[in-house]
């Protein structure tokens, strides 16, 4: 069997962390270090969590996911509205978490493309049930520990607004997200539940 790099699973220190991002890509555009930003949402407890531990974990876990944008895309988050902000952040952690990105694309936006928009606790078992057969990390997973993941991971979409009553919801794209996330290659626009001509998402 092929070796297949191991999913990183912290991502349940937070879920779109939409509060984290507003403090923290104001203090990136001062200094451009991510690691004085780092230092002064710890310090300063400008995140305000209850102790220091978890003042540094929300704040690692907040610049892991701003990292995997590019100064231009970090200029469009400021500037964008909640919705786009939300979805921007989706991205994120799409980006940041191959699992999340993975279950983005192949379950989510799949069962909206197959018009079977409804998504449950189910599909996620499942989706984590197959990928234990590449990554046996998954299969050692206490399940007080998938229950989690799950949790985080529709509270997410929830607040992306891709996910309303168990149906999945069209992410609505304004030509500034779209255009940044065509920018990439293969575009980023795959992690989202949305209908674009095949060739401009491959």
């Amino acid at each position: 069997m092929v070796a297949v790099a191991r999913y990183s699973l912290s991502f349940t220190v937070g879920t779109l962390l939409t509060r984290e991002a507003g403090i923290a890509v104001p203090l990136y555009f001062e200094k451009r270090d991510w690691k004085a930003v780092r230092a002064r949402l710890v310090d300063g407890n400008l995140l305000q969590a209850r102790t220091t531990s978890s003042a540094a974990r929300l704040a690692r876990e907040a610049i892991q996911r701003l990292t995997v944008f590019t100064d231009l895309e970090l200029e469009l988050l400021v500037e964008a509205s909640p919705r786009e902000r939300s979805l921007l952040l989706w991205v994120a952690a799409c980006r940041r978490y191959t699992f999340i990105g993975e279950f983005a694309e192949e379950v989510v936006r799949e069962r909206y493309l197959l018009l079977t928009p409804s998504l449950s606790y189910g599909d996620f078992d499942s989706f984590v049930s197959g990928k234990a057969l590449w990554h046996p990390e998954l299969a050692e997973l206490k399940d007080s520990t998938v229950k989690k993941l799950r949790a985080t991971v529709f509270r997410m979409l929830a607040e992306a607004g891709l996910l309303v009553g168990g149906q999945i919801q069209q992410a609505v794209l304004s030509e500034r997200v779209r255009e940044a996330l065509d920018a990439r290659q293969p575009s980023d626009v795959r992690f989202l539940p949305v209908r674009v001509p095949t060739e401009a998402v491959q």
